[in-house]
């Protein structure tokens, strides 16, 4: 690396500046989270959970899971509950957005809001059918055998 002139030197800052923030880019849009093990830095990959699931039957899944408490984090307490869980959610999983691609959660509340209503009686009950025969088609597979 050859030595720069004080000429230079405002150039080769502002191009380092530039590298610098195309590093930080590409970490931040594949997830890496920097963290500190025994003085020696390490990159880690945060991988999320996919599902075949729209935001609105994942939200409906882990709803019900959680309000028929088979799980959840605390078993008194359904608000703490709640805001773990979608927390929770919006951490590990994708969803499938409508291109069919996996798509990150920003925020999975007004859905959990939607799977608690009475005003979307249908659409839980046609997830609930939907859910049923997959177990259905499951159990008999396994008989089957």
């Amino acid at each position: 690396m050859k030595k720069l002139t004080i000429a230079e030197l405002p150039n080769a800052v502002e191009t380092l500046y530039g590298k610098m923030e195309s590093i930080e880019t590409l970490l931040n849009e594949k997830n890496h989270i920097y963290g500190h093990n025994d003085r020696k830095k390490r990159y880690f990959i945060q991988e999320k959970c996919s599902t075949n699931f729209n935001k609105s039957d994942l939200a409906q899944f882990f709803y019900i899971l959680m309000d028929e408490e088979i799980l959840f984090f605390r078993a008194k307490g359904q608000n703490c509950n709640r805001s773990k869980m979608q927390h929770f959610i919006q951490t590990n999983f994708t969803y499938t957005g409508d291109s069919n691609l996996q798509v990150e959660i920003d925020t999975i509340s007004k859905q959990f809001s939607e799977s608690k209503g009475f005003t979307y009686r249908d659409k839980q009950l046609r997830f609930l059918d939907k859910i049923i025969a997959i177990l259905q088609e499951r159990k008999h597979k396994l008989t089957k055998r």
